[in-house]
């Protein structure tokens, strides 16, 4: 099976991840503390699904912003979940906030 959704460890894990992809890539930012939890988990839930739709044409990468704090600062991240959208390690979008499948396709597909 394909891993569709990257999770990586830390900010060189990240960098890799954004080195290896030929296809852009959606970094969404998550995080761990009481009033991120369930906004981020909904956003698990929506991305995975935008993985598994977009296989091939788009690598998923959810960043955990404790564990990629250089990643989280390079792209101006102030709050979780944020989503940042990269074409050839360039953000070409960003926006924050917990949202559904029909709002992160169209998101996307202004970019893609």
């Amino acid at each position: 099976m394909v891993k569709r959704v990257h999770q990586p460890r830390e900010d060189a894990e990240f960098d890799f991840v954004l080195g290896m992809s030929g296809v852009p890539v959606l970094a969404y930012f998550i995080g761990t503390w009481p009033k991120a939890i369930e906004p981020c988990r909904a956003t698990d839930l929506v991305v995975g699904g935008i993985a598994e739709e977009y296989a091939g044409r788009l690598t998923a990468v959810r960043t955990d912003i404790a564990r990629c704090p250089e990643a989280t600062a390079r792209y101006g991240i102030t709050g979780a979940p944020s989503c940042v959208l990269l074409k050839e390690g360039e953000a070409v979008a960003l926006g924050a906030g917990p949202w559904s499948t029909v709002e992160i396709r169209a998101f996307m597909e202004r970019h893609l």
